[in-house]
């Protein structure tokens, strides 16, 4: 029996009634090279293996799972297992398909690699991932992250990337991917645009999710070794979304594993424009050359957000994380900032792991569930990322 979740996407780059490839026709032929060329190389023996061997050797994986003991008796229900993407190079989840996006740059003798990054982990990887294949790397930045992420800023400058401040607008993630949308189609035929999530036009949502498909795969694998049986709950925090379809992917058609994506509150859904709970409060719309759900202050013009975390600050959404919420198949959850800088603290107090401020979000709401929940019920949670570059402004936020 076909089942909802394949194939993803279709031939024209949709799940469902979401995603597709919304661009001029002169970039469409562009967006069908990538595409094309994504089909192809990947295929390739040698890509294949270069990518592992950069996986296992540059990267450090497989990244382990690791059983929060401490919190989950704290809290005293269930056993909280958190998925250690921030131990990859680089210190979150991003290198995952930066390496996939450099290489294939490569491979298509691309001349320079242009992004976007919000909290600046998507750059700080695609920045590493450009130095490690010699392509020039180009990121730009919202001015307000730049602010808020000046460790990362730094490491960017340090591994050779140009970096692009951007004022314009709230100067943070939705103007960010405007500015380098822009500077890629002043020359789509040499510059390659390494989008940051599982978002954008067709094929970007597809590479994406693939690229980070391993973190799922591995943690399937891991869980039933160590276990006997897969997680009650995979758990992961939803900006775009690639973490999450990353984790989410492999548990897709097993009916016993709860998929639930936690999306940032801010300062609550009821407060337009202080959150960023896309699928919680959006409507289906267009943005960025896909249908999905958006934030609109009206029909085109996408919304003002917020998020405590800037890798979070997106008014729109994956497609695919669009399809999933509509069939019921992940559950959309919500955080807000105060209860994700509380899960920063505890878990950074009780267990000795910093996490960054996105990833905090899965664990609060981890952390707002388990003590309701037998102690023989598991939660995996993706810790996507680490949280040495929010120190700074944690640290000033609670006065430390």
């Amino acid at each position: 029996m076909t089942t909802p979740f394949a194939p993803m996407p279709d031939a024209q780059g949709y799940f469902g009634p979401y995603g597709g490839q919304l661009v001029p026709p002169f970039l469409k032929q562009a967006m069908d090279d990538i595409g094309k060329a994504y089909a192809e190389i990947t295929q390739r023996a040698d890509f294949q293996q270069e990518l592992r061997e950069l996986q296992t050797d540059y990267v450090g994986r497989p990244s382990p799972i690791f059983h929060a003991r401490r919190l989950s008796q704290q809290l005293g229900g269930a056993q909280i297992h958190l998925k250690r993407e921030d131990l990859n190079h680089t210190g979150a989840h991003k290198i995952n398909h930066c390496l996939g996006e450099a290489l294939l740059a490569r491979f298509m003798n691309k001349t320079k690699v242009i992004a976007e990054t919000g909290a600046g982990q998507h750059g700080v990887a695609l920045a590493t991932a450009c130095a490690l294949v010699g392509i020039p790397c180009e990121i730009h930045m919202g001015q307000v992250d730049i602010e808020k992420e000046h460790p990362n800023v730094t490491k960017m400058r340090i591994l050779g990337a140009t970096l692009v401040p951007v004022t314009r607008g709230a100067a943070t993630l939705k103007e960010a991917v405007d500015n380098a949308f822009e500077e890629y189609l002043k020359d789509p035929t040499n510059y390659f645009y390494a989008i940051g999530s599982v978002v954008g036009p067709h094929p970007f949502p597809m590479m994406v999710r693939d690229f980070q498909s391993i973190v799922g795969r591995e943690a399937r694998e891991q869980f039933l070794g160590k276990h006997g049986k897969l997680p009650d709950y995979a758990a992961a925090c939803v900006g775009g979304g690639s973490n999450a379809m990353g984790l989410f992917t492999a548990f897709l058609e097993d009916e016993s594993v709860k998929l639930v994506g936690v999306e940032p509150a801010g300062e609550g859904t009821d407060k337009p424009g202080r959150h960023a709970a896309t699928l919680t409060m959006g409507k289906p719309g267009e943005i960025h050359g896909m249908k999905c759900y958006v934030l609109e202050d009206a029909p085109g013009v996408p919304a003002a957000v917020h998020s405590i975390a800037s890798g979070l600050d997106y008014p729109g959404i994956g497609p695919q994380h669009s399809y999933l919420k509509d069939i019921g198949r992940v559950q959309y959850e919500v955080a807000d900032d105060k209860e994700t800088l509380d899960a920063y603290m505890r878990l950074s107090r009780v267990e000795g792991i910093v996490p960054a401020l996105e990833s905090a979000h899965a664990v609060a709401w981890a952390m707002r569930v388990a003590p309701g929940l037998g102690k023989e019920v598991n939660i995996l949670v993706n810790l996507s990322g680490r949280g040495d570059k929010d120190a700074d402004y944690v640290a000033h936020k609670l006065g430390l």
